[in-house]
């Protein structure tokens, strides 16, 4: 008894590092946005003495918060969209049509995910200003759903070979046509998968920096992650006010992430099934 009431003391030890471990980032960035420029050179880590509110209504107006704001959630919510109806669509497809074509997009879409954004950033820039697309919200909507594209397929395609097709074949025997099963029948049963590419691709797009910075240039398009980045200058860096916009623009991605958090886990386990 006395050596399991040790060992369960030493887990609750261990469970306990390992949450300060993980809740350090938050207890940063919160001390961060309420200190002074002072206080942050002499003790960064320490408590505020004076917690200086005005960090986040100077943030605002020196950085047109409320612009960004706007479009982040333009581009994250047109392009998650776009990507959840195509892809589950797709992916659909891809899984039940178990032929040597479907086989070989599957595989095209596999090998689309190692390759990385630095080796074909330039082709990017170079095509997107040649069509009158640079400095756009849509065209950078157009290019975040390119680059989604191959990862939800995936993810939802190992997710639709664990539906019975027999649910599927008796729609088809009432008289049901392919998009009516899809949308009938498939699609709400695809549910927890959908709700985790959805938080997973809202993530992706709210958080991107490098395309952000590649395709989105001009101030009036500039999104969450680079107006955080104007803080950061070549002479000055203004910590405080970057980190009371950082939590300002993660209070939208926090609650979507408590509220559909519960599929998360379970769609990605089921979209790892092999058929």
């Amino acid at each position: 008894m006395a050596k399991r009431r040790m060992q369960a003391n030493i887990f609750t030890v261990f469970k306990i590092l390992i949450t300060l471990l993980v809740i350090s980032p938050f207890y940063i960035a919160i001390i961060y946005s309420v200190k002074s420029k002072p206080e942050l050179v002499t003790n960064r880590l320490a408590f505020p003495k004076t917690i200086h509110w005005d960090n986040f209504t100077r943030a605002i107006e020196t950085s047109n918060f409320g612009l960004a704001i706007k479009n982040s959630l333009v581009t994250t919510v047109a392009a998650v969209l776009v990507i959840t109806l195509i892809c589950t669509m797709s992916a659909y497809i891809i899984a039940r049509k178990n032929n040597r074509f479907y086989n070989t997009i599957y595989y095209i879409f596999v090998g689309a995910m190692i390759i990385p954004f630095q080796s074909i950033m330039t082709p990017l820039y170079v095509d997107m200003n040649h069509w009158g697309l640079l400095n756009t919200l849509h065209g950078f909507i157009m290019a975040k759903i390119g680059f989604q594209i191959a990862f939800t397929v995936l993810l939802v395609s190992g997710f639709v070979k664990s539906i019975p097709k027999e649910l599927e074949e008796a729609a088809a025997i009432d008289g049901a046509g392919i998009y009516s099963v899809f949308f009938r029948i498939v699609f709400p049963l695809m549910k927890p998968i959908i709700l985790t590419s959805v938080v997973l691709n809202t993530l992706n797009v709210w958080n991107d920096f490098q395309m952000s910075l590649t395709l989105l240039q001009r101030k009036e398009v500039r999104n969450v992650p680079l107006t955080q980045y104007f803080f950061f200058g070549e002479n000055s860096v203004e910590l405080g006010l970057a980190f009371a916009l950082f939590l300002m623009s993660m209070i939208p991605i926090l609650i979507l992430y408590l509220t559909l958090q519960k599929y998360i886990i379970g769609g990605i386990t089921s979209g790892a099934v092999k058929g």
